[in-house]
């Protein structure tokens, strides 16, 4: 069982920088792969960015080349530095397992606003 717990959200100007932490519980992540992932208001949830328990990394093409994920096994938890923001990233963010969420992992998220 594992929780994960994201933080880092809030306002930012197009083009600025944001950092978003997920807290992960248990002593398996760094065996997990896992993402983060958005959701805007009255759209679906997509998979922004993933990385394996070695380290490979994949990113939609919305955020490649803005966005980086990263993880630190030893502290249990995932980043997603956001570079070059867009109001389109406006949405709430959160963490999980990739490439299959688990409906039972889902956190409360942490709400991105890019505006001016």
């Amino acid at each position: 069982q594992v929780q994960f717990v994201e933080s880092g959200g809030g306002l930012v100007q197009p083009g600025g920088s944001l950092r978003l932490s997920c807290a992960a519980s248990g002593s398996i992540f760094s065996l997990l792969r896992v993402g983060w992932y958005r959701q805007a208001p009255g759209e679906q949830r997509d998979l922004v960015a993933a990385i394996t328990s070695g380290g490979t990394t994949n990113y939609a093409d919305f955020v490649k080349g803005r966005f980086t994920i990263s993880r630190d096994n030893a502290k249990n938890t995932l980043y997603l530095q956001m570079n070059n923001a867009k109001p389109e990233d406006t949405a709430v963010y959160y963490c999980n397992l990739y490439p299959h969420p688990s409906r039972n992992y889902w956190g409360q998220g942490t709400q991105v606003t890019v505006s001016s």
